[in-house]
């Protein structure tokens, strides 16, 4: 199984990891790390090394930050020098939620991808949707298998 660590600012990881676990139930070999303003970047290396071995059971580890070029984003960048993994910017519910359903059947560069795919498809602004998405997600891909066998 593919291991991850939330590194976001402040608690925003918990956070999503809250919100993710709300919709699939607890996730295992999931961590989270804080990074606060003032914090030692040393220290918080440390922490995110041994996050890093707390997770990882040999399949590698996926580091999902908030925003790419901030600080939990560069911390994170900086461990794949030294370990198997991989580092996903601009996390979000709907990339949590796919990776929860598959870590355990996809590698580690296949789950990165599949989790960018699915965090942005759920990037919608609701005024540029079809008027049959405007009911719900459900709603929506009725609308798409329709409009695929019509």
């Amino acid at each position: 199984m593919i291991g991850m660590v939330l590194v976001t600012h402040g608690a925003l990881g918990e956070t999503l990891r809250r919100a993710m676990e709300h919709v699939v139930g607890p996730q295992e070999q999931l961590a989270t790390l804080n990074v606060e303003a003032g914090d030692d970047p040393v220290l918080r290396r440390v922490d995110l090394e041994k996050m890093i071995a707390g997770v990882d059971t040999g399949d590698g580890v996926l580091l999902l930050t908030d925003m790419f070029g901030s600080t939990p984003s560069n911390l994170a960048i900086s461990m794949m020098e030294n370990a198997r993994v991989e580092v996903l910017a601009g996390v979000n519910v709907p990339m949590l939620v796919k990776l929860a359903q598959i870590r355990n059947a996809h590698t580690l560069e296949e789950c990165a991808d599949l989790a960018e795919g699915a965090g942005r498809k759920y990037i919608s602004t609701a005024s540029h949707l079809p008027p049959q998405c405007l009911g719900g997600a459900r709603s929506c891909l009725l609308g798409e298998q329709r409009a695929a066998v019509g």
